[in-house]
């Protein structure tokens, strides 16, 4: 199992609405970045990712799952752009801000830390372990 952090502004795809969508999921549309979009190829079904609230309260809010595979983006007809489609796990106890991140040293390799513009990215084993204790999860 691979790790991963999606990141979405609250305005646009919140927690609430992830959670809402059920076992069903949803699409991860609309990525267009290369290196984002090449991380989704990367993905399997099963693998874990932190949903992560970016803009104003930046910070760790859920565990979502992959549920289908790179596959054509129904929100372009550019067949350059792809997406997988994740579910709702489980919210954090705590959510973890990108101060917390940033301040452990622990997690000072982490690309949240070094290219917290980046969309979709891949997160360690042992930072996604440091990130659930830190959310109060057993990860």
């Amino acid at each position: 199992m691979k790790y991963w952090l999606f990141k979405s502004e609250p305005s646009t795809w919140s927690w609430d609405r992830q959670v809402a969508k059920g076992d069903a999921g949803e699409e991860w549309d609309g990525v267009r970045n290369y290196q984002a979009r090449n991380f989704m190829r990367e993905m399997s079904v099963g693998d874990r990712g932190f949903f992560y609230h970016s803009q104003k309260e930046k910070s760790v809010v859920g565990i979502v799952e992959v549920i289908a595979e790179a596959h054509p983006d129904s929100t372009t007809d550019d067949e350059r752009w792809e997406c997988v489609d994740i579910k709702a796990v489980e919210p954090v106890k705590t959510p973890v801000s990108l101060d917390q991140i940033k301040a452990d040293e622990r997690l000072a390799d982490m690309v949240l830390v070094n290219n917290s513009r980046l969309s979709v990215q891949p997160v360690t084993e042992d930072e996604w372990r440091i990130v659930c204790d830190l959310a109060g999860l057993t990860g």
